[in-house]
């Protein structure tokens, strides 16, 4: 145990690498690990999931409360109904070139946690740890925290017609539909993909409806408001209008977080991305087109929920309906943006940048049950701020920074490591364009908001005293490892957990481990 312990970090950054040195478990041609625990009494996460299955992880993390809402912020900055569309589409195509690189990185760096490993591999700890930093501490648990009351909200909107739902009823609703999924994400990923199937499909309906009326109403000519009339020319204003338009289109990289649990993703990863996020932005922009076919722009820029509104007009006595659809997809983002994080908790853990305890995975359901319980607490601790909104406008300079600094791992790996393996290999142009259109939306923005991107910035510079006092500095106190240790053990025993690939002989010693264990030389050291 001591041996793997010491050998854990230095193993996992090669064996992530497809140069055939890696094991089984890391390797893209397996395809046989569903079910059982590998013959060799492994504990490993296990790749069940399908090609749908995947296509439903992005359709169902992308689509959640952002495109009822964001068409007003997009247009709050355009100006004018054309402008607007154009920028829906470009978002969707952003976001598509940002997937197919992610796609070239995730079939060579196999490891879960995305964007983290890619860092990790091309510019070392450091960087990455930033990265992880800013993503479990803050985007994804205050993501989470936001889709869970938006969810919560719909929920009760129909019982408050005439008012907003109590604040204090909303929470404990978030907190109920953040509790009922980690106990589905714990208790199995198959569990876990098929929340995600159901609540996509239900999505995906609602928005069929929306589009629907909107074509029927395109149909009598309800074109009068998409025209370029009042567009914003401003440089800046276009910039921050991409803000909204990427809010919504954000969870285009998550199925690389889960890539180890993709089944043949050599084939299955870019396949998904290409239908998914054709879908979401043919679906995106035909819901706008719907939007404007009934509701003038100044209704648009003074609804704060654009679909309930849309609704009220169009449905009458069963606008209700929309809002228990906008919580249904809710719903399924919250269950999306937990699968996918989860993993990234682990990735981290794995690499000795976070408690050893978010390395281990429940010994009968191989789920990374501790990381699943992390971003459950940590989301649900953001519940009680009472400005999550502006958190997480800070935050998203930092966000697209870091994202484009994964992208910028592609053309370097090319020209520092131009052996390796590349089972998907894009044009160059894409990571490029990519990373030319991610300057443009966090460098301008800089001008119109700088206290926005200011905090972001802060934010990031958090990270750096962290990773100096808990990653950096190897000789930390003995006291303080023997406690880290018994914290580890106590919380291994309670939830029945240990560190992947390990037999069910070193399940024995892991569990009931010797009290003169000896924390100098664990993993724990550094």
């Amino acid at each position: 145990m001591e041996t793997e312990s010491l050998n854990r970090k230095n193993s996992s950054r090669k064996s992530s690498i497809v140069n055939g040195n890696g094991d089984a478990s890391t390797k893209l041609t397996n395809g046989d690990a569903d079910g059982g625990d590998g013959g060799g009494g492994e504990v490993t996460l296990k790749a069940k999931m399908s090609l749908l299955n995947g296509c439903t992880v992005i359709v169902g993390s992308i689509i959640g409360s952002g495109i009822f809402v964001s068409p007003t912020g997009v247009l709050m900055y355009t100006g004018s109904v054309n402008l607007a569309l154009i920028v829906w589409v470009a978002s969707g195509l952003f976001s598509m070139v940002g997937a197919y690189c992610y796609a070239e990185l995730g079939t060579m760096i196999t490891k879960s946690g995305a964007d983290y490993a890619y860092i990790m591999e091309t510019f070392g700890p450091f960087m990455a740890f930033i990265r992880l930093w800013i993503e479990c501490m803050i985007v994804r648990p205050c993501s989470q925290a936001i889709v869970a009351l938006t969810f919560s909200t719909y929920v009760l909107k129909p019982f408050f017609p005439e008012c907003s739902p109590p604040e204090d009823s909303a929470r404990l609703l978030a907190v109920c539909c953040i509790l009922v999924l980690t106990l589905i994400n714990c208790w199995d990923v198959k569990w876990a993909t098929a929340v995600q199937d159901i609540f996509t499909y239900a999505k995906l309906l609602a928005l069929f409806i929306i589009i629907a009326t909107g074509m029927y109403q395109l149909s009598l000519g309800n074109v009068q408001y998409f025209t370029f009339d009042n567009t914003d020319t401003r440089v800046t204003s276009l910039a921050l209008s991409f803000y909204s338009g990427l809010f919504a289109y954000n969870g285009w990289n998550y199925l690389n977080f889960i890539i180890e649990e993709l089944k043949d993703p050599v084939k299955n990863l870019p396949r998904a991305i290409a239908i998914s996020c054709t879908l979401v932005t043919i679906v995106y922009v035909m819901a706008n087109v719907s939007f404007y076919t009934i509701l003038s722009p100044d209704e648009v820029m003074g609804s704060s929920a654009v679909a309930v509104t849309y609704a009220e007009r169009a449905f009458g006595a069963l606008a209700w309906t929309i809002p228990v659809f906008v919580a249904l997809s809710t719903f399924g983002a919250v269950n999306g943006i937990l699968l996918t994080s989860s993993r990234l908790f682990y990735a981290g853990a794995n690499e000795g940048q976070m408690p050893e305890i978010l390395t281990m995975i429940q010994i009968q359901r191989f789920t990374p049950t501790p990381a699943v319980l992390a971003m459950a607490l940590l989301s649900m601790l953001y519940l009680t701020v009472s400005d999550i909104f502006a958190l997480i406008n800070y935050v998203g300079f930092a966000t697209w920074l870091s994202i484009g600094v994964s992208v910028l791992c592609l053309p370097w790996l090319r020209w520092a490591q131009p052996n390796l393996p590349r089972p998907i290999r894009v044009p160059l142009v894409f990571p490029i364009v990519y990373l030319l259109a991610t300057v443009f939306v966090t460098v301008v923005p800089m001008y119109a908001s700088p206290v926005e991107t200011g905090y972001g910035i802060l934010m990031i510079l958090s990270s750096i005293p962290v990773y100096l006092v808990f990653i950096a500095w190897k000789n930390k106190p003995v006291w303080f490892q023997k406690f880290m240790g018994g914290l580890t053990q106590t919380l291994q025993k309670l939830m029945m957990v240990v560190r992947p690939k390990a037999s069910s002989k070193v399940f024995k010693f892991a569990i009931y481990p010797s009290f003169n264990f000896d924390f100098k030389h664990s993993a724990l050291d550094g």
